[in-house]
């Protein structure tokens, strides 16, 4: 019986992160952004990644923190966008300064490093 509540539990937090990612990247959006020189953080998730999800609560965190930056985020499944931002992994967080690419890692969700990443990006 307990094995049987540990697996509901289980599924019941895995949903539930999966409910909390949703797509926000909008090129024009992206585009306002950059061109009123904010600091664009971008991240590329998947349905069920634990990975993305720890990513996730750390940007949602420095959301709060860090003003004059846009965070964005997508399903990396959606070609489109993955191409145009050359993303081929989930968990793939882009830092963008001034029109250019300056930072880019895979599978980072250490709360220090990231804010490292964005601090020195303003």
């Amino acid at each position: 019986m307990k094995k049987i509540l540990v697996f509901i539990f289980c599924i019941i937090a895995f949903n539930a992160n999966a409910i909390e990612k949703k797509t926000t990247f909008n090129k024009d959006l992206f585009d306002k952004a950059q061109s009123e020189g904010k600091t664009v953080v971008v991240s590329s998730w998947i349905k069920y990644c634990t990975s993305c999800a720890s990513q996730m609560k750390v940007l949602n965190k420095a959301k709060n923190e860090f003003n004059n930056i846009e965070y964005f985020s997508f399903d990396v499944r959606n070609k489109e966008i993955a191409k145009l931002l050359d993303v081929e992994y989930q968990t793939t967080l882009l830092i963008f300064k001034d029109n250019k690419e300056i930072y880019r890692s895979i599978g980072e969700t250490t709360k220090d490093l990231i804010y490292k990443a964005i601090k020195s990006s303003i």
